[in-house]
């Protein structure tokens, strides 16, 4: 399994291109793909979405949560952070689901970095 970030699924839909977009389109393709709920809320939430759209991200398979999620995720944002480094809450959650399934992240956004870094985030 491999998850991926909004701003690669998003581009993934917009047919844009990128090693990030042939990363989700293989993943995609082969059943592999597997959304932190966050990246599903994100999705979810832009009034532009097609319905179409709705029905494909709804069937995807989705991290759950895990005991200690919400502490773990503050943690791993505190970590960043102290390091002087940008650590969107957002990513925070995503990076954290990620970590704790031991599950590599396909995203085009570079703070992510900052988790695989200091937090041990795998990024595909």
């Amino acid at each position: 399994m491999i998850a991926c970030d909004t701003s690669s699924l998003s581009s993934y839909f917009q047919g844009e291109t990128g090693e990030d977009v042939e990363a989700v389109h293989g993943a995609f393709r082969s059943g592999s793909l597997i959304l932190p709920l966050v990246v599903l809320t994100e999705i979810l939430s832009d009034p532009k979405i097609p319905n179409r759209l709705v029905a494909i991200v709804l069937a995807f398979e989705r991290l759950q949560l895990t005991d200690g999620y919400w502490q773990r995720a503050g943690e791993a944002r505190r970590v960043v952070k102290s390091k002087g480094l940008r650590a969107k809450l957002g990513d925070a959650l995503i990076a954290q689901s990620c970590i704790d399934h031991d599950i590599a992240l396909i995203t085009r956004d570079d703070d992510f970095r900052h988790f695989a870094k200091h937090c041990g985030l795998k990024l595909a």
